[in-house]
C-alpha cells in the first residue's frame, strides 16, 4: 500500500504522572488506584462513557468472582459490585453470594448504573477524564524501551501528553503496539481469534412466566434454539448461545450470534461484523418471541455500540501464562490476583463437531470449587519496557488461558496492579521489569487483593 508523510506542530499539554489509554474495567481500576496513590492521570477514553465492554458494551453481568467457598476477587473489583448492590445497581433476586461464594455465578447488573458509579469513583480519586478520545501515535524509543509521550486526538484535534508512566488498556494493545514493544496477533502468530457478539438489552420479558434454570437464565434456551434452528430461523445455524441473562425486573441482556472471520484488527472487518450483528439481533429477537415462554411481547430496545470483541493481539510480556500453568492451579510470588473461571473459548465456526468441541474443553478445563490459579505480575510487562504496562486482554498468555482471564473481573485486578506498580515505579525509580514486586504484593493487599500467596519475591517470575 502506498503510503503518505504528515508532518504538523501539535499543542503540547502539562505532563501527568500516568496516562491510562482506554477506560474497560482495566483502565478505570489503574486510574483509580494510581490516582488514590496521588499520581497526576489522565484517562483516555473513545466511547462516551467509563466501563468499556460492561457499559458500551452491554456485556452487564460480571464473570464469577468466587470459588465456591469465597470471594477470591477483592479490591477495586469488589468495592464496585458492593457498592453497586448498596445503590440497588444490581437486579433483585441476585444476592451478595452471587459474587462473595457460589461456584461459576454471574453477576448481573445495570449499566447506567455503573457508568455513573465510575464516573464518581474516577473523579473523586482524582482522575482527569478524556471522553470521545483516542491515543494515536506514541513517542517512544523502541532501544531504549522507553516511552516519551502519546499523540491524543479528539474534536480538538491533535496534542501531545507527556508522561512518566502509562498504561495499555485498549484491550487490542494498541499503545504497546505504536510503541514498537513486540506482540502476537490471532491468525499470525497464534491460531484465529475466537469470533466476537453484539450484545443486546431486551425489556419486557416475563420472568416469573419463563421456566429458569436459576434465577438468572432461562431453562430451556439450548433446546429451543436447536428447534429454531431446523425450523430455518436463522442466517446462521449457531449452536453456541451464551443467553439471555436477567438485568432488571423485565429487562435481560442477549449475548448471541457469533460473528466468525472477525480480525478486530482491521476497520472494514470492524464495520461488517456490527452490520451483521445487527441483523443478527433481530432474528434472536424473532427466536424469543416465537419460541421462549415469558418472551412473547419483548421490546429489543437496543444493541451495543461497542463490539464483543473476545481477542486480538496480545503483548508479548516477561512471562506468558499458560495452560499447564492453569492446571497446575500454580500460585505466584508475584501474583496480583487469583482466579477460577473455566477456559472459555467459544466455537470457531457453525459445525456440529466444533459445538462439541466447546462443549468438552469447557468442562475439560474447568476448576474445582474451592480452587484457583494465579496470575502474575510480569504478564502485565512488554518484555524489556521500563515505563510501559497492559492490563486486560491484551496481557501475555497463551490462547486457553487467555480464554479464562480476559473477563471483567480479572480485568480490573490487572487494572489496580498496574496503576498500583506505575505510582510505585515512579516513587522509587524502579522501573516495570525490576520492580520489588513483594512491595507491590503489600500494597495490594492493603488495598483489599485476596493474594493468598505465602511466599513473597522482589524480583517478578520470568520465562
Amino acid at each position: 500500500m502506498p503510503t503518505y508523510s504528515l508532518q504538523r506542530e501539535i499543542l503540547m499539554e502539562e505532563p501527568y504522572d500516568l496516562v491510562v489509554a482506554g477506560a474497560g474495567p482495566a483502565g478505570c481500576a489503574a486510574a483509580v488506584c494510581a490516582g488514590r496513590l496521588g499520581a497526576r492521570v489522565l484517562l483516555v477514553e473513545a466511547m462516551g462513557c467509563l466501563g468499556g465492554m460492561a457499559t458500551s458494551g452491554l456485556v452487564t453481568a460480571f464473570d464469577p468472582m468466587a470459588n465456591g467457598e469465597r470471594m477470591i476477587v477483592g479490591g477495586f473489583m469488589a468495592e464496585l459490585v458492593e457498592t453497586m448492590w448498596a445503590r440497588g445497581f444490581i437486579p433483585a433476586g441476585v444476592t451478595p453470594d452471587y459474587w462473595r461464594k457460589f461456584y461459576h455465578r454471574w453477576t448481573p447488573f445495570n449499566a447506567e448504573g455503573l457508568k455513573l458509579l465510575l464516573d464518581e469513583m474516577a473523579l473523586a480519586a482524582p482522575v482527569e477524564i478524556r471522553l470521545f478520545t483516542r491515543v494515536i501515535d506514541a513517542d517512544a524509543n523502541a532501544a531504549a524501551r522507553h516511552v516519551n509521550g502519546v499523540v491524543i486526538q479528539n474534536i480538538e484535534g491533535y496534542r501531545f501528553v507527556a508522561a512518566k508512566t502509562f498504561v495499555d488498556a485498549t484491550g487490542d494493545a494498541v499503545l504497546a503496539d505504536l510503541c514498537g514493544a513486540a506482540c502476537r496477533e490471532p491468525g499470525r502468530d497464534t491460531p484465529a481469534a475466537m469470533p466476537p457478539t453484539l450484545c443486546s438489552l431486551y425489556a419486557g420479558i416475563d420472568w416469573e412466566r419463563a421456566e429458569k434454570r436459576h434465577p438468572d437464565k432461562f431453562k430451556n434456551e439450548q433446546e429451543l434454539l436447536e428447534k429454531a434452528i431446523a425450523d430455518g430461523m436463522f442466517t446462521q445455524p449457531d449452536r453456541h448461545l451464551p443467553g439471555m441473562w436477567k438485568a432488571g425486573d423485565q429487562v435481560g441482556y442477549l449475548n448471541a450470534g457469533h460473528i466468525f472471520g472477525v480480525n478486530a484488527l482491521r476497520g472494514k472487518d470492524l464495520t461488517d461484523a456490527m452490520i451483521l450483528g445487527r441483523k443478527l439481533a433481530a432474528e434472536y429477537t424473532a427466536f424469543y418471541r416465537k419460541y421462549m415462554p415469558g418472551c412473547e411481547k419483548i421490546e429489543h430496545v437496543t444493541t451495543a455500540s461497542l463490539l464483543g470483541v473476545r481477542e486480538s493481539r496480545r503483548i508479548v510480556g516477561e512471562y506468558e501464562l499458560t495452560l499447564d500453568d492453569y492446571m497446575a492451579r500454580r500460585q505466584f510470588p508475584d501474583q496480583i490476583g487469583v482466579f477460577n473461571k473455566f477456559v472459555d473459548i467459544h466455537v470457531h465456526n457453525t459445525s456440529h463437531e466444533e459445538y462439541e468441541r466447546f462443549l468438552l474443553e469447557k468442562d475439560k478445563y474447568r476448576l474445582g470449587e474451592g480452587e484457583f490459579f494465579g496470575i502474575p505480575y510480569s504478564i502485565l510487562v512488554p518484555a524489556g519496557w521500563d515505563n510501559l504496562w497492559v492490563a486486560g486482554r491484551c496481557n501475555s498468555s497463551d490462547v486457553p488461558v487467555h480464554g479464562s482471564i480476559r473477563v471483567q473481573p480479572a480485568a480490573a485486578m490487572m487494572g489496580q496492579a498496574v496503576g498500583t506498580a506505575a505510582t510505585q515505579a515512579m516513587r522509587t525509580g524502579q522501573p516495570a521489569g525490576d520492580l520489588d514486586t513483594a512491595a507491590l504484593v503489600e500494597a495490594l493487599r492493603e488495598q483489599g487483593a485476596y493474594l493468598p500467596q505465602t511466599q513473597l519475591s522482589r524480583q517478578m517470575t520470568r520465562r
